[in-house]
């Protein structure tokens, strides 16, 4: 009797691995722009390998993070003989027009137009530039790959020449310069896996700071100007599943620059020295009940090597941390920013959606000169409540009109609309 269950056990045992579903074929539908080809070389899942529910299932989240793909599933027709793994794809428009409307730091009407293909050839690629009206002009170039040699191997090239009214805070005052900076920017990318990603980077910059204005404060410079080499790393963690506008899970992304200044016409070390920047924003998403989507990041950044510059690396601005505060309204060498808001959606019908958002941003900056504490005492806090509404095209990449309005709490606060496209983050 032992030895029937035994060779009963050991008939059903190879039976079952007998059965593992091998796949036959992988097909695709739906798709308009992007190729195949390309779809087949970046999934894990391959043919003639056995069937894997989990890794397909990663398959779909990494085809759905790519820019020209607003969604995709997969379906499973087997028979006696045949598994067949078929993708469906919808897919993203994804030339996408920019434009961006402000008021520059003298009061004047700014905007910056943009137009950017985030699928070239149908493999992913970059191709795009802007043009940028803010009291001077600037432009500039865009081109990426990221599958350029591998599915995890790719490259990114871009070149900017901007020019802007900055103002530089020191203890004695404002003072307003002309500030211009050419970029020559080279990058290596690559995505390891499923949930890491990473960029090595070097810029050749030109960079000056010429003073221009009335606001004159002696013992300050009236000019500087330099070269400088920026060494960048990048590291991104995701783990995310999208569904259109609902966004869940986490993203942690590193940057790490060194910053190396060489002699221009006339540098000082106390203001334009070599120093390293580290930041970090850590992201989270939680989709909330079938309409509502809570999203949070927390920055935290610092300088080191060059702390008592007021040519700050960290800037206080409505676009980047604090929506409401203004355009360029302080300069930092540390910062902690907080930023969480609820999005609801109230309409939605076929491509277009209508959300609402209700959100806060608080942040605190080291002044150059200053402690760490600084960041803690209160005395560099922002606090900004606010609502705003968000209007999307599900199908077009990153298509998101957005437009809000912060409420500063405290003495000497501002309120102030923000507008942009794409979410804030």
């Amino acid at each position: 009797m032992k030895k029937i269950a035994i060779l009963f056990l050991l008939f059903f045992s190879s039976n079952l691995f007998a059965q593992e579903d091998i796949i036959s074929e992988l097909k695709f539908t739906g798709l308009k722009r992007t190729k195949e080809s390309f779809l087949k070389r970046l999934i894990k899942t391959k043919v003639n390998t056995v069937y894997d529910s989990i890794l397909v299932s990663e398959d779909v989240e990494r085809l759905k993070r790519l820019p020209g793909i607003a969604s995709a599933s997969y379906t499973i027709t087997q028979d006696n003989t045949t598994t067949i793994l078929e993708y469906a794809i919808v897919e993203n428009f994804t030339i996408i027009p920019g434009l961006r409307i402000a008021t520059a730091n003298d009061g004047s009407f700014s905007y910056r137009i943009s137009a950017f293909e985030f699928n070239l050839f149908g493999n992913s690629q970059l191709l795009g530039g802007f043009y940028e009206k803010n009291i001077f002009n600037s432009y500039g170039a865009f081109w990426e790959h990221p599958f350029l040699f591998s599915d995890k191997l790719g490259v990114g090239l871009s070149y900017q020449d901007r020019t802007t009214q900055e103002p530089v805070f020191f203890t004695e005052g404002e003072k307003d310069y002309r500030f211009n900076s050419k970029s020559l920017e080279a990058s290596l990318l690559f995505s390891f896996d499923f949930n890491n990603e990473a960029e090595l980077g070097a810029s050749l910059v030109k960079e000056s700071y010429i003073f221009e204005g009335d606001n004159a404060i002696p013992n300050t410079p009236l000019s500087l100007s330099a070269d400088k080499l920026i060494y960048k790393a990048v590291y991104r963690y995701v783990d995310l599943d999208i569904d259109y506008q609902y966004f869940d899970g986490f993203i942690s992304e590193f940057t790490g620059q060194y910053v190396q200044f060489s002699e221009g016409e006339a540098p000082s070390e106390d203001f334009l020295g070599s120093f390293t920047s580290l930041r970090n924003d850590f992201i989270y998403y939680k989709k909330v009940k079938t309409r509502g989507n809570w999203a949070s990041r927390l920055r935290l950044a610092a300088a080191f090597g060059n702390n008592d510059s007021p040519f700050a690396p960290f800037t206080l601005d409505n676009q980047l941390n604090i929506r409401g505060v203004g355009n360029t309204v302080d300069r930092g060498t540390a910062a902690i920013v907080l930023n969480t808001e609820y999005r609801h959606t109230f309409y939605e019908k076929g491509w277009f959606v209508v959300q609402g958002n209700a959100f806060v941003d608080v942040g605190s900056w080291r002044n150059p000169g200053e402690n760490f504490s600084q960041l803690f005492d209160g005395t560099s806090t922002k606090l900004y409540p606010g609502v705003g509404f968000r209007l999307t095209h599900k199908k077009i990449f990153n298509a998101v009109f957005r437009l809000d309005y912060g409420f500063g709490i405290g003495s000497a606060s501002t309120n102030g609309i923000v507008f942009g496209i794409g979410q804030y983050f």
